[in-house]
């Protein structure tokens, strides 16, 4: 059921001519202490939305609604006007896994710092074998070699640009660790929006493990995990999917989003370069930006979680989206657990993207206002 702050009526007559224009597309055993149960983050408040919203527009409406409808898994979608004040949602309230999403958060609290003067970027930082993480870790390869030293503007690039999680990780820590995120957070009022503590503990926590800086290493993770029984490896993950400790809603990212595009979460140059980057994301070429039309932008952040079976927990595309007029669109499609194709998830996202620009350019080139 789609949760909307304001549905207008539209004239029948309008509304044919609107559908005429669209086009549809269509290793040891480790378990997870007590200690460590005891640290997720309190439930995340829902996102604060601004006075007088605008109407949201129908066809846009009640595409999201069909798009999310029609997919086999569990998904949130929202999408926000930058300019004019509107968003519409399918079950955009719901806590999603967020995984590699998060990085938008921990690139936000270093800019802050940045544009308070407590760090600069270019400020360097050694990265040793302590510092390694799981999964996507493209550093990895020099760190192994030896060590290697990077600004803190590289690091934000890397996690940002490739995803990489060790050059994630480390910026966080040199920005003052998961709790300076979620101060970060609380700060700017980020509602709908959990950070937790970092790719090793969140990874190790969804596989039923307890870090160890060994999983670092070669297959040692993935030895330790299979080693765990079944059961407790979907105790686990069942756990974080209903419960996620790094969970976002669609609407509280877009909401977000849209604060940052305004400038009102960070200074203009901050902005400007987190825009800029995300802009150079290299992940998800087919997730949002597969539905780009020539002319149109997408500055986005991916996120790809963890399978078990059939079944993947996080599969995400978040970002914003601007028309060659230069209107922006703050877009999230974040499924939180399917077995379908990836080409089924990717082609949902094409389709989210093609339904904005579809709505714009009824809105703005066709003379049609809804």
């Amino acid at each position: 059921m789609t949760s909307r702050w304001v549905r207008p009526g539209l004239g029948l007559s309008l509304g044919l001519a609107a559908l005429a224009l669209v086009q549809s597309s269509s290793g040891a055993m480790v378990h997870a202490s007590s200690a460590q149960l005891a640290t997720v983050p309190p439930r995340a408040a829902q996102p604060q939305r601004r006075l007088q919203q605008a109407r949201s527009p129908i066809y846009l409406a009640n595409r999201v609604d069909e798009l999310g409808r029609a997919f086999k898994g569990r998904v949130g979608i929202a999408v926000e006007s930058v300019d004019e004040n509107w968003s519409t949602d399918w079950n955009g309230n719901e806590l999603n896994p967020q995984q590699s999403v998060s990085k938008l958060w921990v690139a936000i609290t270093a800019l802050d710092a940045v544009d308070k003067g407590r760090v600069r970027l270019e400020d360097e930082v050694t990265l040793s074998r302590s510092d390694l993480t799981l999964f996507h870790q493209p550093i990895a390869a020099k760190i192994m070699g030896g060590g290697t030293t990077m600004s803190l503007g590289d690091l934000m690039f890397q996690a940002l640009t490739k995803s990489d999680n060790t050059c994630n990780d480390k910026l966080m820590r040199s920005v003052g660790g998961p709790e300076a995120v979620r101060s970060m957070l609380e700060a700017k009022s980020i509602g709908g929006v959990r950070f937790y503590n970092g790719e090793r503990s969140l990874q190790s926590r969804i596989a039923g493990l307890t870090w160890s800086p060994s999983y670092s290493i070669g297959n040692a993770f993935y030895e330790a995990r299979n080693a765990l029984p079944m059961s407790v490896r979907q105790a686990a993950f069942n756990r974080y999917v209903e419960d996620p400790y790094d969970g976002a809603s669609a609407n509280g990212i877009v909401h977000a989003l849209a604060r940052l595009k305004r400038g009102e979460l960070l200074s203009p140059g901050s902005t400007a370069r987190l825009l800029r980057i995300m802009s150079q994301t290299s992940t998800g070429k087919n997730r949002l930006k597969g539905g780009l039309k020539p002319g149109w932008s997408l500055s986005h952040k991916t996120g790809t979680g963890q399978v078990l079976g059939s079944v993947q927990a996080g599969y995400n595309d978040i970002g914003i989206l601007t028309a060659p007029d230069g209107r922006s669109y703050s877009v999230s499609v974040m499924i939180k657990k399917t077995s379908t194709p990836l080409e089924t998830r990717m082609t949902l996202m094409n389709n989210v993207v093609r339904s904005v620009i579809n709505q714009h350019e009824m809105r703005y080139s066709a003379g049609i206002t809804l």
